[in-house]
């Protein structure tokens, strides 16, 4: 440890960045993302599930309430790891092979990962858990920067082991370059820990400060959890889930995350009212949403785990640590959608057995995205809102709350600043797209942001533009913008598009631009010559 220390401040001693004094070395970075997690799912923004290593991250640290991804896995990912609209990053949708560049499937060579821009300044770069933006061995995560990988390639999978869940599909869990296959008594948020701290443990030797992805498979479905955790969850569902948003939103508005005058969105018109269910019927989503407690609550302590070894190395307070999830809640379920016969009968089984495969569908989501309506893959802020977390001893403020509007292609541009490296204009030989986030130290500083002047959005059709506190939104394949104002109507409530023509006219030209410049293609002429071969 020691050597290490020297080792980094001989390098450093003429070396000035914006997040760290010139006195410290340089910090580890750890970005961990959550999958198909709501806005509300966390102890610290408004949930029942118990998670006291993320809710003692946000208190010693900042948690940003208007912060947003991409509202769906593929393209979060590529955000995040580019620094780029998804588009431009080459996921302009999924994992599907396309002719047109912005839509073939996997990272671009015109983008750079944080992991390629960080090993240039002389960072490890680590990663465990899923990687969801490339599915050919040639475009795997070691080929993109990473040192160390261990993790699901694909977008979904059984938490105990490896089995495809869709016809001609196959599934990889990777060490490196290399498909493994899990071994007993594998559980893969475990898993993905243990490999993440053995990274870390080996890298101690080499001097250099090192940045680590934890893409967490958790929660996404299937529902799958441990005995142990969904134990402490018996019973905490059985109000149902008008109840059970309605208490979220109180402790929303008494944390802070929400203003007082925002109104709570209606349960979703696919969910029933909960006194019209059988018990059978209560007693099923009662106990799916208990397996889906202690998913989450398996991530928090493993996060848990992950403080203790920084704090065992000595590296705790010269660390960055970002959370947040790659979209809201999943109302997607297991039935037809080309799932396989095995999983579809699966799904039929409780969730606390390890052989099934099951969601919790329209009315987990619905409270997994509490106060807000709609999902993941939609542009309304119960698709793009995220929790987001930053934690940095070194940095910020204890106790620090921003409402201003950020999004995940920040995230390139923040790392970037905490080690004090530079966005390459070219890499390999390939001209490097710049990257259109902005840094967020100065909120980490407890500083006056700027912020972006505008913020966009678009997947498979579905568009929304954020202006201030307007925003438009567009839902395929209906193609009409909606106006709301956020800061009266967080939970987009109310449609102001006749009222106020003009804002949406001015903002529909925004989008306009920027769908040009981001290489966006109309989903309804992207289908017309889909051209595509499947993948995931």
């Amino acid at each position: 440890m020691r050597r290490r220390y020297i080792t980094a401040i001989l390098t450093l001693t003429c070396f000035s960045f914006s997040g760290y004094p010139q006195t410290k070395k340089r910090p580890n970075i750890i970005i961990i993302l959550a999958d198909d997690m709501g806005y509300s799912d966390i102890g610290c923004f408004g949930s029942e599930i118990q998670t006291p290593n993320l809710d003692d991250l946000a208190r010693n640290g900042l948690k940003m309430t208007n912060f947003y991804n991409a509202s769906r896995c593929c393209p979060s990912r590529a955000s995040l790891l580019t620094g780029l609209f998804q588009h431009q990053a080459g996921v302009g949708d999924m994992m599907n092979t396309r002719p047109q560049s912005a839509y073939q499937g996997y990272l671009n060579n015109n983008c750079v990962t944080i992991a390629e821009a960080l090993k240039r300044a002389g960072y490890n770069a680590f990663m465990t858990g899923k990687w969801h933006v490339g599915q050919a061995p040639e475009h795997w995560p070691l080929k993109r920067g990473f040192d160390r990988y261990y993790g699901l390639i694909d977008g979904a999978a059984s938490y105990f082991g490896l089995y495809p869940y869709r016809p001609n599909q196959k599934l990889t869990i990777a060490l490196g370059d290399k498909p493994v296959t899990p071994g007993e008594n594998y559980y893969s948020t475990n898993a993905y820990t243990d490999y993440a701290i053995k990274f870390i443990e080996e890298s101690e030797p080499s001097g250099k400060p090192f940045f680590l992805y934890l893409a967490y498979q958790a929660p996404h479905w299937p529902l799958h959890a441990l005995p142990e955790d969904i134990a402490r969850y018996r019973g905490e569902y059985k109000e149902g889930w008008d109840k059970l948003r309605e208490a979220r939103f109180k402790k929303m508005k008494q944390l802070g995350i929400l203003d007082k005058n925002c109104e709570l969105s209606p349960r979703d018109k696919q969910v029933s009212d909960w006194e019209s269910l059988s018990q059978e019927e209560k007693e099923s989503w009662e106990e799916k949403m208990a397996v889906y407690a202690a998913m989450i609550d398996r991530m928090d302590q493993n996060i848990g785990r992950i403080k203790s070894k920084l704090k065992e190395l000595g590296e705790d307070q010269n660390t960055v640590i970002i959370f947040l999830s790659d979209n809201g809640g999943s109302n997607e379920s297991i039935r037809g959608n080309g799932f396989l016969p095995d999983i579809i009968e699966a799904a039929k089984k409780p969730a606390s057995d390890p052989a099934s495969f099951t969601s919790y569908g329209f009315a987990g989501a619905n409270l997994s995205n509490t106060p807000f309506r709609l999902f993941k893959h939609w542009e309304y802020e119960g698709g793009t809102a995220t929790p987001f977390i930053a934690w940095a001893p070194s940095v910020i403020k204890k106790g620090n709350v921003s409402s201003q509007p950020a999004h995940i292609i920040d995230i390139m541009p923040t790392c970037l600043d905490l080690a004090g490296a530079k966005y390459p204009k070219a890499y390999k030989g390939n001209t490097i797209k710049p990257t259109e986030g902005l840094s967020l130290i100065p909120l980490f500083n407890g500083k006056e942001w700027k912020g972006h002047d505008a913020l966009y959005f678009e997947h498979e059709g579905n568009k929304a533009v954020r202006h201030g506190d307007w925003k438009i939104v567009s839902e395929f394949p209906e193609n009409k913008w909606r106006l709301y104002n956020l800061k009266a109507d967080r939970s987009e409530l109310v449609d102001l598009s006749d009222k106020h023509k003009a804002k949406v006219k001015e903002l529909a030209s925004l989008y306009e631009s920027w769908a040009k410049r981001a290489e966006v293609i109309p989903f309804e002429e992207l289908n017309s010559n889909r051209g595509d071969k499947f993948q995931n």
